[in-house]
């Protein structure tokens, strides 16, 4: 037999001759252990790479599961936002589109005074044409004015039948108003004056004076301030006449009387002499 040498290492078949097929051992746990023998030492590395495989399928199915939770929770929060910034794009369009701009001094609601009140209307320019052209309120606005408006004109200042006839005589029909020249103050009404019948004399101050005679009646009174165009009496027939008219006369102080036209004239009224 030959002498075993001592370094050449025990092979598996030494080891399987000299323990039982069967023989139990105890492992550091302390758990026994049985030792297979035979063809269970081929079993054992197979079972061991089976298990590896699964080992390695189950993390690797593990991880593929995370990735493809993680990829499906990140597309979600994609879309997720996606959709509320086009939520928020409509919105500030409709928003734009249905408030209307205001201007800043502007109040956005307007007061119940502002949409019920009537819209001013400016008169026409017409109507003040018509009242500034009506005989009387250019009577008013003039200073002086036709004592007998329309009236022909049947003698004029100058000599006549070889006396000096001081005056106009103005015709119209009996009981014609007779009206102011000027504005001034009355200092005699009545049958004042010989020849002359019922008459008014207006005093306009600087001296001057007019005269209106042969009235049928007055209707104003000494001292009695009249305005230019007022009526001071009506035409007549009274006193040293051939039929009604107005004598009309201008006095540069009480019986100086002077022409009547030319005077007139001056101030813008035409008694056809």
């Amino acid at each position: 037999m030959p002498e075993t040498d001592p370094n050449q290492p025990e092979t598996t078949e030494d080891r399987a001759e000299a323990e039982p097929t069967a023989s139990r051992r105890t492992g550091p746990s302390g758990v026994a252990r049985h030792r297979i023998g035979g063809r269970g030492r081929y079993l054992v590395p197979g079972l061991v790479a089976l298990l590896g495989l699964g080992v390695a399928g189950a993390v690797t199915a593990v991880v593929v599961g995370d990735d493809r939770s993680t990829d499906r929770v990140s597309v979600a929060a994609e879309e997720s936002a996606r959709a509320a910034a086009g939520q928020r794009a409509d919105r500030s369009a409709r928003e734009a589109t249905a408030t209307p701009t205001a201007s800043p001094t502007a109040s956005p609601t307007p007061s119940a005074a502002a949409t019920t009140r009537p819209p001013t209307t400016k008169p026409s320019r017409s109507s003040g044409s018509a009242k500034a052209a009506s005989p009387t309120a250019s009577r008013k606005a003039a200073a002086w004015v036709d004592p007998l408006p329309g009236a022909s004109v049947t003698s004029c200042y100058g000599m006549r039948w070889g006396a000096m006839h001081a005056g106009i005589d103005l015709a119209m029909p009996a009981e014609t108003p007779i009206r102011a020249a000027g504005a001034g103050t009355v200092v005699e009404a009545g049958w004042a004056f010989a020849g002359y019948g019922i008459s008014v004399v207006v005093d306009h101050g600087n001296g001057w004076l007019t005269h209106y005679a042969h009235q049928s009646r007055t209707v104003v009174s000494v001292g009695q301030r009249v305005t230019p165009g007022q009526v001071i009496g009506y035409e007549g027939a009274t006193g040293d006449v051939t039929g009604p008219h107005l004598h009309f006369e201008v006095h540069n102080g009480l019986w100086n009387q002077v022409d009547p036209a030319p005077w007139m004239r001056a101030r813008g009224v035409d008694l056809g002499c």
